[in-house]
């Protein structure tokens, strides 16, 4: 026990708060202080998604101009799912699609799937051997059509500068479901600028659509916020354990990203460098996001057998110049 304080909180912690107003009213917000300068929120209405993330007061995430929007308001026709999409540092898209809006399979299927407009069942936290964890349950499910489950953890080092997300997807369903899921992880100002650098261990970047193509010299340039700016995405693809690191020299603060790419195999770089709208994706994920029609054609839609999960883990290393 520490002799110089009166409760862990006044270092490091779990609290749980409830907004008060507009369209988040009434959801459920985990703050979490490791004490050491990471601090980030969890939002339980919503997948337990990351709604703000900060190291050292610095901010690293877009917040997008909804603000926050409880389920209820959910839109899931067509590219309804922008009415809702607050982005924050994680947005999850799946498990039954994600991507653009398709036909597939006689299912219709808005943008970026439901998960991320479920609330958990579940959330509980506590503090092991010097570890913090936030552990969540998630359902995704339609009657007749699909039931999904999603059990999440956070891992979090009180005094440390690391954060691990481990998921696990399982079909508790009696049929083989289609399975999809991106991270859409959305870096923002402060820590994103035309100063910050991106660094992909890529073997190859392949251009979304034609617009991509024409910029591909500059994927990896991050401009300032421009008028009129017009979002692409790059695809890139890399083998064995990823790497991915962003850091601006700026702010002296950043991030590395590792995953296993067996788990999740494609990472797409979004690029929406717009004045307001300035954000860029940097999304690990078990397909690229042209919809789930597009993926089957290609031979790369994942399905999950009754019982069976799959489970997948990434690990933040937030970085700070000495």
């Amino acid at each position: 026990m520490n002799p110089y304080i009166g409760h862990t909180s006044q270092l490091y912690g779990v609290e749980e708060h409830r907004l008060v107003g507009g369209k988040g009213d009434g959801m459920r917000l985990f703050q979490v202080r490791n004490g050491a300068g990471l601090e980030f929120t969890v939002s339980a209405d919503r997948a337990c998604d990351l709604s703000r993330l900060s190291f050292d007061g610095v901010n690293f995430g877009y917040f997008g101009p909804t603000g926050y929007v409880a389920p209820a308001y959910y839109d899931k026709e067509g590219a309804g799912f922008l009415k809702s999409f607050t982005a924050g540092f994680l947005t999850t898209c799946g498990l039954f699609s994600f991507g653009e809006p398709c036909e597939d399979g006689g299912d219709t299927l808005g943008l970026h799937g439901t998960i991320s407009q479920v609330p958990a069942e579940q959330v509980s936290w506590w503090e092991k051997d010097g570890v913090i964890h936030i552990k969540a349950l998630i359902r995704d499910t339609m009657t007749l059509s699909y039931e999904m489950l999603l059990e999440r953890e956070y891992l979090v080092p009180v005094g440390g500068n690391t954060m691990t997300i481990v998921d696990r997807v399982t079909n508790l369903g009696p049929a083989e479901v289609p399975y999809q899921i991106l991270y859409h992880f959305n870096v923002g100002y402060p820590l994103l600028s035309e100063k910050a650098k991106l660094t992909v261990p890529t073997e190859k970047v392949t251009p979304q659509n034609q617009h991509a193509a024409d910029h591909i010299a500059t994927w990896q340039t991050i401009e300032p916020p421009t008028k009129g700016y017009e979002e692409m995405c790059f695809y890139h693809t890399m083998s064995g354990r990823a790497k991915v690191t962003l850091f601006n020299p700026d702010v002296q603060k950043g991030f590395t990203m590792e995953y296993d790419t067996e788990a999740l195999p494609c990472f797409t770089q979004w690029k929406m460098m717009g004045e307001r709208d300035y954000v860029m994706g940097v999304e690990p994920g078990n397909g690229t996001p042209d919809g789930r029609k597009v993926m089957r054609e290609r031979g790369m839609l994942k399905f999950l057998q009754p019982g069976e999960s799959a489970e997948q883990s990434i690990t933040f290393t937030f970085l700070r110049e000495e």
